[in-house]
């Protein structure tokens, strides 16, 4: 094998239509265009645009609410905590923050912190330091003989 010999596979390539070259080619005189008009024309932008028209996007209510206060936390199970201690990729004997859970592979971005959820089950026990809990993941983590240390939540710069 060598340079000169390369070749890409049959019919994986494909050769661009070349308009404007001739009644022959099939896409000659307007390119595909049609006849006149303003997109028949080059530099022609007009999605949304209704002829002078409010359009419709503008025209319908705008639906629904988006909280600036709302917190983006990541989901940790308690179960994936217990896998990632199984497969000794978390030491129980530590605490456990937000950092060494993005370590292990059991949260991917912390965003606004860690909240620590009840699906699985915890069998070692460990010291959490998280952001948020539920409930039934606080009985479960304290049923197993470990502690959850909540962070008070980040102060908002106001000035």
């Amino acid at each position: 094998m060598r340079l000169n010999q390369l070749a890409d596979n049959e019919g994986s390539t494909k050769n661009r239509m070349r308009v404007g070259r001739g009644i022959g080619s099939g896409k000659g005189k307007t390119s595909g265009s049609g006849q006149k008009g303003q997109k028949s024309r080059s530099g022609v932008a007009i999605k949304g645009f209704e002829g002078g028209q409010m359009s419709i996007y503008r025209r319908l209510p705008k639906r629904g609410f988006k909280n600036i206060f709302s917190k983006n936390f990541a989901v940790a199970n308690i179960g994936r905590v217990q896998t990632a201690i199984d497969a000794g990729k978390l030491d129980p004997k530590q605490t456990i923050t937000a950092e060494l859970l993005q370590q292990a592979g059991v949260v991917g971005k912390i965003g606004d912190g860690v909240r620590l959820l009840a699906k699985g089950e915890l069998k070692a026990k460990v010291n959490f330091e998280v952001a948020g809990a539920s409930k039934s993941a606080l009985e479960a983590v304290e049923k197993a003989g470990g502690k959850v240390t909540l962070l008070a939540a980040k102060a908002a710069t106001s000035e």
